[in-house]
């Protein structure tokens, strides 16, 4: 029965403890590199002055830049792939390809071609196609048998085979890669002269679960020799240059809406290339480019009405970096309001961060927290002008998104999505203050807390209200008690951010992040703590894969596909610096190609 009305939980669950996860077994405590005492913030300064009591108030500041793309340049976008022409050569395109799917007999090579069709961004198209090739592979192959049976098999087809069964959902032991064990249970050494058939079993292996233990092994196995094939050099370049790319970041990690131009690069130079998968991967970039550049105009006509870059000029003015996230994390072209919705979120996000990060003093901070609690319109007088201009245009969006959902299911969310606005004002609170005082926190303290003030939890609230078409009131209680998913999900994100900003922010006088906890834990370098964020990011991807195929989740499949590409997109924004905040140039040249070039 689809949920109709019911109250919102009060009390949110606690995440349990990742002490499990915070120190490898091999490091003990040590002393504290940071004192408790509070001392001068390194951020630069401003001083706003009150005529009227020549009063001096002292902010912080961010020093962000303005945004690289202002309003002329977004509502002045135009594609010519909006038009009709090219949506019907895209469905002729399909019907051919699908033909391809099916006259296909060889079963490596069907598995090669769903691989292609993926990672160029198309899988929307051939579900049902892939489902039933996958489906026939998987039973006639005895995939679903444990124990595995021991037989002669081809490492790179069982790995790539093994790779597409357990992401489309298919349950496949890791028993599967014992026939590459020798008798003292390693794999045999003789597989390193296959790199195509490593360079698979490396990107298997990261569809592990926690206790896999033949796929952590298959993971350094495979690591090892193609760094070797690197770093030697020599012989296939466009293979040592997939491999180098893997070697950054895994295919399982890594979004693929954003990614698929380099695919499709890579696809267009193999000897095997079929056209009509050719032209279909490139038109249907394009015709998804121009339904983004539609959503981001109305974005922008949003984000104009706020007032926002004129009247908080402190904020990061970040609205191409705010929606450019949901082109990878809601990847269904059928969600458009979603993504666009998504898009004011991140911004509303950004801005309050700054509130509470760089602009607002400890006593305001605490009185904008109150309000936000109460969600009390009458009291907005209370806060100072910028604070009620920022409360308005988070209680208008709160109130448009749920009529918006009304309308379409009839649900009245406002109490969810109010309460996700809470509980991250409520954890921003807490960092606030732990500056104000001073206060360093250990990693343990820090991740408690700064796993929901990255803001994950309420993203994922937002869209799920907006992809799953029926709930029931269970679903829903899963969502509000931070159903791991949500959890881990967020702190992937989390941990990528750290990874990629901390150090930056924590030179402007923020709160020491997970980086810096570590350093002053363990006495130790910041070469070992990001040695130790990245051990926790996988440790992390092992409890999400779980998730991600649990017979028990409570979810969809659209809001479980968000989940996960909420921590890949997170991979992506900071794994070169701060993608969001500060504009890094690679993230800016994949934001450009995503969004404002034309593949050709």
């Amino acid at each position: 029965m689809a949920l109709k009305v019911f109250s919102v939980a009060t009390q949110m669950a606690i995440p349990s403890k990742l002490t499990t996860c915070l120190q490898p077994s091999h490091l003990k405590s040590s002393p504290k590199l940071f004192s408790s005492t509070n001392k001068c913030s390194g951020r630069s300064r401003l001083r706003v002055y009150c005529s009227s009591s020549q009063l001096t108030t002292e902010r912080r500041s961010g020093n962000y830049n303005p945004s690289r793309w202002d309003v002329e340049f977004i509502q002045s976008l135009h594609s010519d792939y909006k038009k009709d022409k090219h949506a019907i050569r895209a469905s002729e395109l399909v019907t051919l390809v699908k033909m391809e799917l099916e006259k296909e007999t060889d079963q490596i090579r069907q598995l090669e071609l769903i691989d292609d069709l993926q990672r160029m961004g198309l899988s929307d198209h051939f579900q049902n196609e892939f489902k039933e090739i996958l489906s026939s592979i998987y039973l006639d192959h005895h995939y679903y048998k444990n124990p595995f049976p021991k037989e002669e098999r081809d490492l790179y087809s069982t790995s790539l085979a093994f790779r597409l069964l357990r992401e489309h959902g298919f349950q496949v032991a890791q028993e599967v890669f014992d026939s590459f064990k020798n008798e003292e249970g390693e794999f045999k050494e003789s597989l390193s002269d296959d790199t195509r058939g490593l360079l698979q079993l490396y990107e298997a292996s990261f569809l592990l679960t926690e206790g896999e233990t033949t796929l952590e092994s298959a993971r350094e196995f495979a690591t090892k020799f193609l760094e070797e094939r690197v770093n030697e050099g020599g012989g296939d370049g466009d293979l040592l240059t997939r491999i180098a790319y893997s070697l950054d970041i895994p295919l399982h990690w890594r979004i693929k809406r954003p990614n698929a131009p380099v695919w499709i690069e890579w696809y267009r130079k193999r000897p095997d290339m079929n056209p009509a998968v050719l032209e279909l991967a490139i038109l249907d970039l394009n015709i998804v480019q121009a339904q983004f550049q539609e959503e981001l105009k109305e974005s922008f006509r949003w984000w104009r009405n706020t007032g926002f870059v004129e009247k908080l000029p402190f904020a990061r003015d970040r609205l191409v970096e705010c929606y450019f996230w949901n082109t990878g994390i809601i990847e269904p072209r059928q969600h458009a309001s979603a993504r666009i919705m998504m898009g004011k979120v991140n911004a509303l996000i950004t801005v309050i961060d700054d509130i509470y990060d760089v602009y607002g003093t400890l006593e305001e901070l605490e009185q904008f927290t109150d309000l936000i609690r109460r969600w009390d319109i009458n009291s907005i007088d209370q806060l100072p002008d910028y604070m009620q201009l920022c409360f308005l245009a988070l209680n208008n969006f709160v109130d448009d998104t749920s009529y918006d959902v009304m309308k379409e299911k009839g649900v009245n969310v406002i109490p969810y999505l109010r309460q996700s606005w809470v509980d991250l004002a409520d954890k921003y609170m807490v960092e606030a203050r732990w500056f104000y005082g001073g206060h360093k926190p250990s990693l343990e303290e820090y991740l408690e807390n700064s796993w929901q003030s990255i803001s994950g939890p309420c993203m994922l609230t937002h869209i799920f209200f907006r992809v799953t078409d029926s709930f029931t009131k269970e679903t829903v209680d899963s969502l509000y008690k931070y159903h791991d998913l949500v959890r881990w999900s967020s702190f992937v994100l989390r941990l990528a951010d750290d990874l990629g900003t901390s150090v930056e922010e924590v030179s402007r006088g923020d709160v020491p992040k997970s980086l810096q906890c570590y350093m002053s834990d363990y006495n130790a370098s910041e070469a070992e703590a990001r040695k130790h964020v990245k051990w926790l990011i996988a440790e992390v991807w092992k409890k999400m894969n779980a998730e991600r195929v649990s017979k028990d989740s409570p979810f969809g499949k659209d809001f479980i596909g968000c989940a996960v590409d909420l921590g890949r997109m997170a991979q992506l924004m900071y794994h070169n610096g701060d993608g969001h905040g500060t504009q890094h140039p690679i993230i800016h040249q994949q934001m450009t190609r995503t969004l404002f070039e034309p593949f050709a």
